[in-house]
């Protein structure tokens, strides 16, 4: 990412893939921003490293101040939270809220099974073919940045960006 002037957006976490991610991409001098909610910074150990460290006040803050800090979303192995990033982000795709990439790493079929999960929804009708469409899926990190590039250019829909 610091390589290809890409900043990060993220969480604001110092451990765990969070953080090595973020000291990665502060180690090719790189721009790291790290927005993390205030009870998390008191239990978490928040990143003092990162080239801005944004505190809010909820969760609900933390994702959309990370919304519109962002140009692309890209998903890594992870936990409950990240499953309700990506359930997040792609509602508001769906909703119209933003036209920006969704790449999903799919590292080891990691997200195979959220894959399955989002091909029934659409096969029992909850959700349209179009749910499908708005995600990438690569096999490694090192994919995310080319398909992200390969993909057209963003058309800014009337709701981008209202929250």
């Amino acid at each position: 990412m610091a390589d290809a002037r890409v900043d990060l957006v993220y969480g604001g976490g110092r451990l765990g893939l969070m953080g090595r991610v973020a000291d990665g991409v502060l180690a090719g001098n790189g721009s790291v921003v790290g927005i993390i909610p205030d009870h998390l910074h008191r239990v978490e150990v928040r990143h003092e490293g990162v080239t801005e460290l944004l505190i809010v006040d909820t969760m609900h803050e933390r994702k959309a101040e990370m919304f519109r800090r962002s140009d692309a979303f890209c998903v890594l192995p992870g936990g409950i939270g990240t499953l309700d990033e990506v359930v997040e982000i792609l509602t508001w795709r769906q909703l119209g809220l933003h036209d920006d990439p969704i790449v999903i790493v799919n590292q080891d079929g990691f997200f195979t099974p959220f894959r399955a999960l989002l091909d029934h929804i659409v096969a029992e009708n909850f959700a349209g073919q179009q749910t499908l469409d708005f995600l990438t899926w690569v096999d490694t990190v090192d994919d995310v940045l080319p398909a992200i590039a390969a993909l057209p250019e963003p058309e800014l829909t009337p709701n981008a960006g209202k929250l």
